[in-house]
């Protein structure tokens, strides 16, 4: 590899490191928003199953003396899968907390609305609510406490509200259906209840500004309360037309299923990862023995491919042992995820690389690369960095900072910039074959070789529509607890990819032979026909045309064609050699 293309890879190194500094922990999030204009904050997102807790503290919430009336909260809607937020959508140009949480029916809603001036959060839920189980704090939650706490030490004002609706109106709920402690409230719709329902608001002042915070959790205690949590933060003067106003806060979330800091669709990742990784060793192992074993010519490329697939492999088992430590310590270790982001990086690069070169045609039909191939190194390459750096700091970033939009805005376009760029010079290689397949001497060979960059590129525009296209319809569609398939198809997709393309241009032997198969003459135009004389389409082949006109004395002699002096074996070896230039 050339050094003008390690560059931009020692520089995205040292931008990684630089980056886990001050990166994000995964499932404990810590969010700080400074000088912030923007309309509504998604500060979450996690799937919960039964058992599952939110714990939540809004803190350090600054307001300027005098704007007390304005109005700022959070909101908390259950989805059962990860597609565009029905509410978002048609309150893209009105605040949401402005209207009464009862006319909501996009699905269950809890509006937590800050009450600057009484020094409260109002808590109102939706009518398609139908369980919520809140409390002040996440000491409250059963799942959280001691065992070896009594009933009536837990009673201690933990619970705000816990609500289970009946199909029957206004059924008076049993003792038993409340946890110890709970504030049980009759009377009334499940909307009715929950917005009777307040957390306090802590307010702290200095000689220029007024401090709030407040704090609460959510305990996911049935399976009817599963689903995809996502919490917003709204600041209703945004909407306001030549009005912003600038948010400072501190956000602090952790989110947990049952002893697991992953999200629902999360949790069988570890698992997959470590079996994809060992599958692409396992592979890279066997690519290994092929290569050793092989009495053919073995080129670069064939070397740069098994590379490839080890580092594939590395990056892989770097991931899942990243994952394994977020399952149980709800953040990543920093030496695991430097080592998985080094090696992803080095992977795209080597992948986008290596299909390039196969593009071009580099060492199978041609050893040295064209200037325009030249430029296009110089262009894919820094991009398909600058992807894997945009996808990196997306990794490590909350999905509420500002700038989480904007770096997967950027890793969008340049990684669609570089899946289009490397189409590039299997084009080229296509239209010269086209051009050359008339030429006398080579028509066999190239119409050979068009036939294979033919199926390489369609082999590419698969995989980038599968991994780019269909793995994002797919992730929207299944549910909540099913969002680890889109990874699953994407590693399988990433695998196929990679077994086709090493069965495509894998070792074969370089040295001519004729072969006439009389069946297939019936299969050609009356002027001809071309003959493939290679074991596959990696390799050049030597090609024989025969007229159907001329006279069969050869044949009736007893004289085959494959017969042939060694003189003219060299002769033919010596123009398959000079066909390998391009014109």
């Amino acid at each position: 590899m050339s050094r003008r293309w390690t560059g931009p890879l020692r520089s995205a190194a040292a931008l990684i490191v630089a980056l886990l500094v001050s990166a994000a922990v995964a499932r404990r999030h810590h969010l700080e928003v400074r000088d912030d204009f923007r309309r509504y904050i998604l500060l979450s997102t996690f799937g919960f199953y039964a058992g599952g807790v939110l714990d939540v503290r809004v803190s350090h919430f600054r307001v300027d003396p005098g704007t007390e009336e304005n109005m700022f909260g959070l909101s908390l809607d259950k989805t059962m899968s990860d597609s565009m937020n029905p509410y978002l959508d048609s309150h893209q140009d009105k605040c949401i907390l402005t209207e009464p949480v009862a006319v909501q029916s996009n699905g269950p809603i809890v509006f937590f609305k800050m009450d600057l001036k009484q020094n409260v959060v109002h808590v109102s839920c939706s009518k398609d609510w139908q369980n919520i189980h809140l409390y002040k704090d996440r000491s409250g939650v059963p799942a959280l406490r001691s065992k070896r706490q009594s009933f009536a030490e837990a009673s201690d004002s933990k619970m705000v509200y816990m609500q289970r609706r009946r199909r029957a109106a206004y059924h008076v709920p049993e003792s038993d259906d409340f946890a110890p402690g709970a504030a049980a409230i009759d009377g009334g719709s499940a909307a009715t209840v929950c917005s009777k329902l307040t957390l306090p608001l802590e307010v702290k002042a200095d000689d220029m500004f007024k401090y709030y915070s407040f704090n609460f959790a959510i305990y996911v205690a049935t399976k009817q309360e599963e689903g995809l949590y996502n919490l917003y933060f709204h600041s209703c003067p945004n909407y306001a037309p030549n009005s912003l106003y600038e948010l400072n806060f501190n956000v602090d979330i952790e989110e947990k299923n049952s002893g697991n800091y992953l999200s629902a669709g999360e949790m069988p990742l570890p698992a997959l990862y470590f079996m994809m990784s060992v599958l692409f060793f396992l592979s890279g192992l066997f690519w290994v023995f092929i290569l050793r074993k092989s009495k053919h010519p073995l080129f670069k490329i064939h070397y740069l491919m098994g590379v490839l697939v080890f580092l594939k492999s590395l990056s892989l088992m770097f991931h899942a042992i990243n994952f394994h430590f977020i399952e149980v310590q709800g953040e990543h270790v920093e030496a695991w995820a430097i080592l998985y982001y080094i090696t992803h990086l080095l992977k795209g690069a080597v992948l986008i690389i290596t299909i390039v070169l196969i593009g071009t045609g580099w060492t199978f039909i041609k050893h040295i690369l064209a200037d325009k191939d030249k430029k296009l190194f110089m262009i894919v390459i820094p991009l398909q960095v600058l992807a894997n750096v945009a996808e990196i700091i997306i990794a490590e970033s909350d999905e509420g900072d500002k700038e989480y939009g904007t770096w997967r805005n950027i890793f969008m376009l340049v990684d669609l910039l570089c899946c289009g760029a490397i189409l590039f010079p299997v084009v080229w290689s296509i239209r010269h074959l086209q051009e050359a397949a008339g030429t006398d001497g080579k028509a066999a060979i190239n119409l050979r070789k068009l036939k294979l960059f033919r199926q390489f590129y369609i082999m590419i525009v698969c995989y980038i529509y599968f991994t780019r296209i269909i793995v994002i319809l797919l992730k929207i569609t299944v549910a909540f607890q099913y969002a680890w398939l889109d990874e699953m198809f994407k590693e399988m997709a990433t695998y196929v990819f990679f077994v086709l393309t090493g069965y495509k241009f894998r070792p074969v032997s370089q040295h001519p032979y004729f072969s006439l198969h009389g069946e297939d003459l019936d299969d050609d135009d009356d002027d001809g026909e071309v003959e493939i004389l290679t074991q596959s389409g990696l390799s050049e082949g030597i090609s024989k045309i025969t007229n159907r006109s001329q006279p069969s004395a050869n044949a009736a002699s007893g004289t085959t064609m494959v017969e042939s002096h060694e003189e003219e074996r060299e002769n033919l070896i010596s123009k398959r050699e000079s066909s390998h230039e391009y014109d």
